[in-house]
């Protein structure tokens, strides 16, 4: 398997969906940002990867023939959450392999007002196996399917660990306050635990200004192998240096799981074992992570499960201040799904923008000082875990 490198990255400033652009052109837009980064024309591109969760087949075609019609292979992938994320292991298995020398890949969402709901009601719920599961273990009154579940999780990881309702809101003051530095977030006004806690209960310890918004957006990334950089000047400072994505074992949905399985905490833990498994990192060593906070509750038990912190002790970690600049890992510098805004097809890639880079140095005020390696983090009900680690060139 060959070395895969990240030759270039893009993203469009995300939006709330009564600004959003149509998807063709947000789409374009962020390819051709990835590309101008990497410094090659699309004709170069042999094969493209296309992420989204919210439209009809062949969206990826519609949004990459805005750069050119050139009859390459243009997949398209749908994997909830974490479609960005899983669009970009296809493309690196495709570098690694010998398949490819050059992939683009590009997530995108033109997303709707309001929560989270199921685009096709009038055919069974992919998520029916964890529904089924969910209604043993709570009741949740009509509440948002994504929040009953997110907020079960985090319920259930508060009642095992006694975390406090003002540790939850501390990750959404924290997302603010990264996300002031970043002009392609959506929320960078700041705000205090005391607002948060006063926002509208929603479910568990979750509070309104504790829930992701829907927004819109897209971002990009151009995959190579080492003789396609060199062949064309590209350079080789970042790398894919280990990548695991995971989907649900019979222990997820068996009697006696538990809301935190329901939500992909032992995925996450399985994904980032291999990873370090595969890379020989030590997760300690990793400065900057930017993990799936779709729900504050997630990046509480998430810190547990990508062994960022000893299992039971996220709540010290964010009393210390362990999970910002200054501390001992930097958790979503880009102000994460929280601030930035979370359209599903585009979040695993925003992910990888922003680390290339933190790990390139030209982050501005954001940068994480001295980063050599960063985590990437995403997770879909349904469901599926990518867990990517970036690093680079010494």
């Amino acid at each position: 398997m060959r070395r895969v490198y990240v030759a270039g990255v893009g993203m469009i400033p995300f939006r709330r969906p009564s600004q959003s652009l149509p998807y063709q052109l947000m789409g374009a837009q962020a390819a051709r940002a990835a590309l101008a980064d990497a410094g090659i024309d699309y004709p170069l591109v042999q094969q493209a990867y296309a992420g989204y969760v919210y439209g009809d087949s062949t969206c990826g075609q519609a949004a990459l023939y805005g750069l050119g019609t050139t009859g390459i292979p243009i997949v398209n992938v749908n994997n909830n959450c974490a479609t960005g994320s899983s669009a970009l292991w296809l493309a690196r298995q495709a570098v690694a392999s010998g398949v490819a020398d050059c992939v683009l890949v590009v997530g995108f969402e033109e997303m709707t007002p309001g929560a989270l709901g199921m685009a096709f009601p009038d055919r069974g719920s992919p998520l029916a196996r964890g529904d089924a599961a969910r209604a043993l273990l709570q009741d949740d009154s009509g509440v948002p399917f994504a929040h009953a579940y997110f907020g079960g999780a985090g319920a259930e990881y508060a009642r095992r660990h006694g975390t406090r309702p003002e540790t939850f809101a501390a990750i959404a003051v924290k997302a603010r306050r990264h996300a002031a530095a970043n002009p392609n977030s959506v929320f960078r006004d700041p705000i205090t635990v005391e607002e948060v806690l006063a926002s509208p209960a929603v479910y568990g310890p979750l509070t309104r200004l504790q829930c992701c918004p829907p927004t819109s957006g897209a971002a990009a990334a151009v995959l190579c192998s080492g003789d396609f950089a060199t062949a064309h000047g590209l350079p080789t400072t970042i790398t894919i240096r280990a990548q695991s994505l995971v989907t649900d074992l019979p222990g997820t949905f068996d009697d006696g799981t538990d809301m935190m399985r329901l939500v992909g905490y032992d995925m996450t833990r399985r994904a980032a074992a291999e990873v370090y498994q595969a890379s020989g990192v030590d997760p300690a060593d990793i400065p900057v992570v930017e993990l799936h906070d779709c729900f504050t509750a997630n990046e509480l038990i998430s810190y547990d499960a990508l062994d960022l912190t000893p299992e039971g002790t996220a709540e010290k970690l964010v009393a210390d201040a362990d999970n910002t600049y200054g501390g001992r890992v930097v958790v979503n510098p880009s102000g994460g799904l929280l601030a930035k805004g979370h359209p599903l097809g585009a979040t695993g890639l925003a992910q990888i923008a922003e680390l290339t880079w933190q790990l390139r140095g030209t982050a501005g005020p954001r940068q994480v000082e001295g980063a050599r390696l960063g985590l990437a983090h995403n997770i879909g009900l349904g469901g599926a875990c990518v867990v990517t680690l970036l690093e680079r060139a010494q």
